[in-house]
């Protein structure tokens, strides 16, 4: 593992270590509310009340930055959220997974898959807002505890409050990729051998 200055930094990813430190607690959350409140924050779309899973065997992404942020959902609740922006990624082996429980039904799982043959999944201006990850991780030129507002590596947007942590690096590799997340959103997202299931039961990607 080497330094910020140019030199490559690899290892696990710790995720929960991360938001702790994007979104310390009541106060910043509370901060965040008045921001979006006054329109420094803008939220694309309201999220749905369902966190959904999302695994991958490999992602390789140009433009990197991460910071903190909230999302906020239809009925007006505010959530704290970790936001990866890539302006490039390509991955492999690529599974979505949503689980509603309905009335009668029970449990019903909604599974997509994508990027299992020789084309991997590519997207574009790429944010997921998530409160999960994990993986094994390599950066190059990362910076760690940059202002959010002043990143600059990743896609147009790709920017947080000012005085809140955020990171950023030229690239990223991550392996067995893991999250759990409230949203994706990028500019384009080509799905190679798309597949999509609707099962009963309970049926995650991890």
């Amino acid at each position: 593992m080497k330094d910020a200055h140019g030199n490559k930094l690899t290892g696990r990813t710790s995720w929960w270590r991360f938001a702790v430190l994007c979104v310390p607690g009541v106060a910043v959350t509370a901060a965040l509310a008045i921001a979006l409140a006054n329109g420094a924050l803008a939220a694309s779309f309201a999220v749905s009340g369902q966190q959904f899973k999302v695994s991958a065997s490999s992602l390789d992404g140009d433009g990197f930055a991460q910071y903190g942020s909230v999302d906020r959902n239809a009925r007006g609740k505010l959530i704290p959220v970790a936001v990866t922006a890539i302006k490039t990624a390509k991955m492999k082996k690529l599974c979505q997974s949503v689980v509603t429980d309905l009335p009668v039904l029970g449990s019903v799982s909604l599974n997509l898959t994508a990027g299992t043959g020789k084309k991997p999944v590519e997207a574009s201006d790429l944010f997921v807002d998530a409160t999960q990850l994990s993986g094994d991780a390599g950066f190059h030129k990362i910076e760690i505890g940059r202002d959010a507002s002043t990143l600059d590596k990743g896609p147009k947007g790709g920017q947080g409050l000012q005085d809140l942590f955020g990171q950023q690096a030229d690239d990223v590799h991550i392996t067995q990729l893991k999250q759990t997340a409230w949203a994706t959103n990028a500019g384009t997202f080509r799905l190679a051998g798309l597949s999509m299931k609707v099962n009963k039961g309970t049926k995650e990607c991890f």
